[in-house]
This record gives C-alpha cells, structure tokens and sequence, in this order.
C-alpha cells in the first residue's frame, strides 16, 4: 500500500473591500509559478510563524495591503500536487481593506484587479478556489461572519 502525503505548509487569502454598496475580490495576476493565472494571494509558512502572521505577511509582501478586519474564513483550499505525489491543504484568511486602498505589487505579480465575485469565480483557474470564493461570499458577504473567526491579534499588528 503507498499513502500519499498531506501537507499544510502555505496558506492562502481572500481580500475584500467594500464599494459603492457592493463587495469585491482582490485578483492578482501570476509570474512564475503560474505565469499569467489570475490568483488570490498565497504563500509560504515560515519558520516560528503561525499561519494567520504568515497570511498577513504575504499580503503586506504581495500587495502592501495592510486589512483592518483579519478573519480565519473556516475553509481550506485544498488540491493534489502530482509533482510532490501530495495533498495541499491550505487555510484560508479574510482581510478587509478600505475602498481606497492602495494595492502596491511585488515581483511576484504582473497586474490586480478587483471583480465581482461573480467575475473572480469565472477568473480563477481551479475548482478549489472557486469553492472557496464561493463560500466566502455566502459566510462573509451574505450573512455576517461568526465573531469566533475574527483573528483579535492581529489589532496589534496593525497599530
């Protein structure tokens, strides 16, 4: 019998902001590892990190954002890696930014937009991160998110 393994060691993000009454996905657009795919923001886990500071570092990284609201979005991505023979199971953030956010992108990136959900659903490539998006919708936008997920720490990061 062969197991594959299952491996939490990334996480991914979800930002959010609020305009004109309607609320909107943050996409970025991929270099290198997935050149030209239309992404969230996603990274790795560094030594002595928890996922929710790595998830915050890598959006502050990936796009200089920094989110007044940090929830845990009670969801992983998770997908099938046949060069490692592995399962990825990622945990999932929300971030809120202010409408007039200022979105800055590292290297790692070539554009962003920001789109409905709708129009992100039909943007990204894989079926994980439009269950995921789609769930978001429905916990975060749709209904108010359960107090339990709000990640408290993170007040003291951004002040």
């Amino acid at each position: 019998m062969h197991e594959i393994p299952i491996r939490s060691f990334a996480v991914s993000v979800v930002i959010l902001r609020e305009t004109g009454g309607t609320h909107e996905v943050l996409l970025l657009r991929r270099n290198g590892s997935l050149e030209g795919e239309w992404c969230q923001i996603a990274g790795a886990i560094e030594a002595g990190e928890t996922a929710w500071q790595a998830a915050l570092r890598e959006v502050e990284e990936e796009t200089g954002l920094r989110p007044s609201r940090f929830y845990s979005a009670d969801i992983c991505e998770q997908f099938y890696e046949a060069d490692r023979d592995g399962v990825s199971l990622l945990p999932v953030f929300v971030g809120y930014v202010p409408s007039a956010a200022t979105v800055t992108l590292n290297a790692e990136h070539s554009e962003f937009k920001w789109l409905s959900f709708d129009d992100a659903v039909r943007m990204v490539p894989f079926a994980g991160q439009r269950k995921v998006l789609r769930h978001i919708q429905q916990v975060f936008v749709d209904s108010e998110p359960s107090a339990w997920l709000l990640i408290r720490e993170t007040a003291a990061v951004n002040d």
